[in-house]
Order: C-alpha cells, then structure tokens, then sequence
C-alpha cells in the first residue's frame, strides 16, 4: 500500500476520534501530571464521622443473582446449565454456566446474613457446588461424596448457611473439568462495618482460559495450552470498560480459576492489596504497586485514588494473555504469522472487517524493507480494529481505532471528570429498557 494511501487511513482516524474523544485527550494531557482531589465531593467524610455503607460490587458484563426474602432468609435460585457464551464479536463458544451465563451471575449479600441457595442441576451429569472461602458447616461445603451425593442430573439441592465473614469469595463445581469449561461465579460478602478507607466505585473480575479449536465451539478441558483469554467470559475488545469519577477511590476484586497465574498489571496509577480470598488484609501489610499476582483459585482485592484521568488499561502481562486466536478469524483458514506480506494482511483484515460490518482499519506502518529484517512480522499484523462492533456506553468517547491492540485479557479503567462521567452514565441509562 502507498505511503499516501497509509497517511489517508492515520489522517481519517485522527478526525473520526470525535469532539468528546479529542476533549477527552487534551484534558489528560493538561492534567496528568497534576494531582486531582483525594475525593470526590459528594463523597467526602471526615476521619471521625461514619463510614458510608459499601457501594454494591459490579461485575462488567455479568449480571447480579437477584433474590427473594423467606422471614430472615435471602433466598436464591441457582441452575447450572449449558451455555452460549459470545466471548468475541467473531467466536461464541459452548461452555457450562449458572443462569444463562457463564462466569455465573453474581452473589452479593451482607456479612452475618443467612443464606438459602436452591440449586438445581440441568446438565448432562452430575455437579455440586463448593463456596470457595467461605466457613460453612461441612454438610453444605460442596464436596462430592464426601459432604453431600452428587447432585444428578433433573435434580436439585438446598445450601443454607450463615455467612460470618465479609470478603471476596467464589463459588464453583468441585469437578476438575467442569471449573475448565465455565463453572464459576462471584460470591461477595460486604462488611457490617464498611471499611476505610471508603471506596467509592467496586468492581468484579474472574479470569478463565479456554482452548477451542478453530472451527470448533467447545473447550477442550482436557488441554494444557490455552488460546482464548477472558475477563468476565469476554476477550478483549469486546470487555465492558470500568468508569470511575476522577477524584474517587477504586476497589477491584479479581479471582482467577484457571491452569495458570496472572499478573495483573494496572497502568498509570499505584494500587494497594487489601484483600484476599481470606478476607481483609490488615492496613500495616500495604504498600504501593501496580502489578499484583493473581494466583490460582486465590482472590486479590486491590484500591487507589482515581488521581488521573484518563483511559487506564488493566490487562494480564503474560505476553501470551495479550492475545486473541489468530486462527480462528478466517474460521478453518489459519492467519499466518511468519510468512506474511502487506497486502496478505489488508485483505485477511477486511474479511474479518466484512463479516463483522465494521470499517476495515489500515494496520500501524511498517517499514518499505520489513520482510527483509529476520523476526518480522511479530506484531504487525495483529491489530483488529471493530470499534463499532463492541460500542456502547462505556466505550463512548474514545479515540478512534481504540479497539485495534486490545485483545486477550485486557481492558480499561475509565478515570473521568464529572461532566464526562455524567454524560456516559445518561447514555447508559437511556439505553435500559423501560418495564
């Protein structure tokens, strides 16, 4: 492709960025090395006055359980099925979820209260369901066999307990291959004492790893090596970013339930852990980082003040976890990595373009000589652009092309002014159908 033709595409995503987008920028340049308020106004409290009650923990792209009260019981209906899980705008996968969704829908209740969980079993074989974390008498601890009978297939199963702990907990089969293909959820207790300091936004994150076969729908729960990597069951592009409002204090609560660790790495900002899978850390372990490792079958509760604005990424460093498929975007046909040309790579882009609907973006530049150098192509050919396949709300306001390097686990943390946050929280509203 001709440098002039190149120049068009830069030169038409610079202007398709839009006035939020451009307003947005400027905004970060003149600021981001200016410190915002420790707290947003509205949240403001003094060391001695009262905490606020803990905001409700939301989990991008994954809905809350809801429930009903039974005299001094919360009561939730829990059923594992199959499911379809969209995990690209390109590839939808066969998983096993809770509810219709998979990671399942997300348990939030308040520490000290009893729990009822009437689980019913729609899969093909057996399950049980284990509360990873939680203190529960042995009888409801989910343990095929040996704390209860397998649940079969058409049947169903009372849980009830009392949670006396606050923390970030999980629930999930006690099946090796069965947490493998999707079984999984949230299980949040918030504290009768809200901590300190308060937070302001609270968000959830499960980090899972599938291996689909091109062509194919169905995980190999069986594989070692992984090539679909999701936050909240989505790859990136298509992860709902995190809006913040600048000023404010951010908790995330990430749980990993896979084959691998996952260091978690948040740009721009310094976070502290305050928590595990065990509950809350005390304050005299902190200290400032921006990396923390998410081991296997472990929670990890991280904060910091929203000082900057800006579109932070949040994404797994594992090189490999920064990744989509590149075999399956031409379904059976494998894209090439290491023989590969320019012109090859526009017209593999704009058949993923053309099936998606989106506008087929031009790749960053390489150089007139790049076959020649050894080791090229590496990351030349990866870019993906569908902005308009993954838009909505959260997403308004970014520069054009934005979507193009986000694939893998990774996804953004939105620091935003008041005006702008406002702006995007309206759209999402207007957005919620009317009942």
């Amino acid at each position: 492709m001709s440098g002039t033709r190149r120049r068009f595409f830069q030169d038409a995503a610079i202007f398709g960025a839009g006035l939020f987008g451009l307003r947005s920028q400027l905004g970060a340049q003149q600021t981001s090395s200016a410190r915002a308020p420790a707290r947003h106004a509205g949240n403001a409290t003094s060391p001695n006055s009262p905490a606020a009650a803990s905001p409700p923990m939301l989990t991008p792209d994954i809905p809350d359980l809801a429930y009903e009260i039974d005299g001094a019981v919360k009561v939730f209906r829990l059923t594992a099925e199959p499911v379809q899980r969209k995990i690209a705008p390109f590839k939808t996968i066969d998983a096993w979820g809770y509810n219709g969704t998979c990671p399942g829908p997300t348990i939030q209740i308040q520490q000290g209260d009893r729990v009822r969980v009437i689980f019913e079993n729609k899969l093909p074989e057996s399950t049980s369901i284990h509360w990873h974390g939680l203190e529960v008498p042995i009888e409801q601890d989910g343990i095929p066999y040996i704390s209860q009978k397998p649940v079969a297939p058409g049947e169903k199963y009372v849980y009830e307990f009392t949670v006396h702990q606050e923390g970030t907990f999980f629930y999930h089969a006690h099946s090796a291959m069965q947490e493998m293909i999707g079984q999984i959820g949230f299980f949040v207790a918030h504290p009768k004492t809200p901590h300190r300091p308060q937070v302001d936004h609270d968000f959830g994150i499960i980090l899972q790893e599938w291996a689909v076969l091109p062509a194919n729908t169905v995980p190999n729960t069986a594989a070692m090596e992984f090539n679909w990597l999701t936050f909240n069951g989505v790859c990136g592009p298509a992860i709902t970013p995190m809006l913040a409002r600048l000023g404010s204090r951010v908790r995330l609560r990430i749980v990993n339930l896979g084959m691998d660790h996952h260091p978690i790495h948040l740009h721009g900002n310094q976070f502290v852990v305050t928590g595990t899978e065990g509950g809350r850390a005390p304050e005299s372990t902190w200290c400032p980082m921006n990396t923390v490792l998410v081991g296997v079958a472990q929670a990890r509760v991280i904060e910091f003040d929203a000082k900057y604005p800006g579109a932070w990424m949040l994404h797994c460093h594992l090189p490999h976890h920064m990744m989509n498929s590149m075999m399956d975007l031409l379904r059976d046909r494998q894209i090439e990595t290491a023989d590969q040309t320019d012109p090859k790579a526009l017209s593999q882009m704009q058949t993923l373009a053309n099936t998606l609907g989106v506008e087929h973006v031009h790749h960053a530049p390489i150089a007139q000589d790049a076959s020649a150098v050894k080791g090229f192509p590496q990351d030349a050919f990866m870019e993906m652009g569908m902005d308009a396949a993954v838009a909505k709300p959260e997403t308004y306001g970014l520069p054009a092309n934005w979507s193009a390097g986000m694939m893998g686990m990774m996804t953004l943390v939105r620091v935003l002014s008041d005006r702008d946050y406002d702006e995007i929280m309206a759209k999402k509203r207007a957005e919620k159908p009317t009942t």
